[in-house]
């Protein structure tokens, strides 16, 4: 036998011995040779080729997951057959700008994408070794986030809300706005934006490239969708192909890549779906065991990689079902991520956007990103004493609806008007894109309202320099 031959045997078996379909699933038993996470390709009887992946294997039993339906096969007449190769995207610059499906199909009416590689879409492990500490301040043009939560560049920091509550706008704004500030670099210059759409409705899915065209930030963007009507499956893939095409134009290109991943609700959903297909034991409220390892395979692909300019920051939207910040999903994705920004029902009902609640909300890589060289030398420390002020309004909010505003201390009254200034002209800034100059200019006028000796948290010479000056 010629080698060619037997090398091409070795990579491509076909086999007709498929014993079982479950869901999305197929089992085909007598296999061998067969690795995990293997590119399969199933014929129909018709002759139609529908493609899935290994997803486990076990003797000589392979499990099959479909990105398609598996309507329409037949046990005895279908044919599965094992490429030898992980599933691949086609990654190329030219993607910029691009509206493609949740598998990297393009999808707007365009050419197809001329590939310059072929990527694996589960990534590589960035050596620990290797990485880069994120430092360099993000400005997303929401004082809520640069001025008490702020972003570094390669941090991955979620974004929880409840349902109705206007996550995705938040999401679109900062995607049109983001833009990465050093000092110290003489960087001002803005994001590649990579944009995963997970098991969203068509409505959602028009409202962000409505967005993206008409701010402008179309042309460098790359869209990854999924609807809600699209194969479960599907959304399983979304979310490594929007990260392959993010790691090929950091690393490659040496670009500034924002990747925005929405909702991660949906993906969970998608995996506990799988999982029960599987009859797998469940953990926490039918969730799959391996979730939190699951999850931070997605989310360990944001960061920094010594020697290359490039970067991948991760902005992931979460909706918390019922509410509940200690749900199964949210409560995992604190653990992996550096931080949370967390939206308030109530500032919403108030008219207040964004409605970011500051006082649950975190950025644990926010002292490495601002400071002297980076933003302003205040910065801290006026964080910290509006933090305190308006944590300290908020407990005096429920005090006067016992004892009413009558019983307050002129102090009191101070915190109290702070408090309120601070939701409506600080937090609810609406549409407006603030830059850090700004933010902090209007950080000193509400906290100008308080005498030096109150300003507990703020170097004296700070206060000498930026108040009165």
């Amino acid at each position: 036998m010629p080698e060619e031959k037997r090398i091409d045997q070795l990579i491509t078996k076909e086999f007709r011995t498929v014993n079982q379909i479950r869901g999305p699933l197929l089992f085909v038993e007598r296999v061998s040779d067969v690795a995990y996470d293997e590119m399969v390709e199933v014929i129909d009887p018709s002759g139609k080729v529908r493609v899935g992946r290994v997803l486990e294997v076990d003797n000589d039993v392979a499990v099959i997951q479909l990105f398609l339906s598996t309507e329409g096969l037949d046990i005895s007449r279908t044919k599965v057959r094992f490429t030898g190769d992980v599933i691949r995207l086609s990654v190329s610059h030219s993607m910029l700008g691009r509206i493609l499906d949740g598998l990297g199909n393009p999808i707007d009416g365009g050419p197809a994408i001329l590939p310059e590689r072929q990527e694996d879409i589960n990534g590589m492990p960035i050596n620990p070794a290797v990485r880069v500490e994120p430092s360099e301040f993000i400005q997303t043009g929401v004082s809520a986030i640069d001025g008490l939560n702020s972003l570094a560049r390669g941090q991955k920091l979620p974004i929880f809300f409840g349902s109705g509550l206007p996550g995705n706008e938040l999401a679109a704004q900062i995607a049109s706005q983001a833009r990465v500030i050093s000092e110290l670099e003489e960087q001002d210059e803005p994001f590649a934006v990579v944009f995963a759409a997970i098991g969203i409705t068509h409505r959602e899915s028009s409202y962000f490239i409505e967005h993206f065209r008409s701010s402008g930030a179309l042309e460098r963007t790359v869209v990854f969708l999924n609807h809600a009507d699209d194969p479960t499956i599907e959304r399983i893939i979304t979310p490594r192909a929007a990260l392959t095409a993010a790691e090929y134009l950091a690393f490659v290109h040496n670009l500034h890549v924002l990747v925005i991943m929405t909702d991660i609700t949906n993906y969970c959903e998608a995996l506990r779906e799988l999982s029960v297909a599987r009859e797998e034991l469940p953990a926490r409220r039918g969730y799959p065991g391996y979730m939190y390892s699951d999850l931070a395979s997605l989310f360990e692909r944001a960061g920094r990689i010594k020697g290359h300019k490039g970067s991948i920051t991760q902005l992931i939207l979460l909706t918390m079902p019922d509410d509940d910040i200690t749900h199964p999903i949210p409560d995992l994705t604190g653990y992996i991520t550096e931080g949370q920004i967390v939206l308030n029902r109530i500032l919403n009902q108030k008219g207040i956007y964004p409605p970011i609640d500051v006082l649950p909300s975190l950025s644990r890589l926010m002292n490495a990103a601002i400071g002297k060289g980076h933003t302003r030398e205040d910065h801290r420390s006026v964080a910290d004493q509006m933090y305190a002020f308006y944590a300290e309004g908020r407990d005096l909010e429920k005090l006067v609806t016992i004892i009413g505003e009558g019983s307050l201390t002129e102090q009191d009254q101070r915190v109290l008007n702070f408090a309120k200034r601070f939701e409506k002209e600080y937090i609810g800034q609406g549409s407006a894109n603030r830059s850090i100059q700004e933010m902090l200019d209007l950080s000193w006028e509400l906290l100008s309202t308080f005498p030096d000796q109150y300003l507990k948290r703020i170097p004296e010479e700070m206060i000498r320099k930026y108040k009165r000056g």
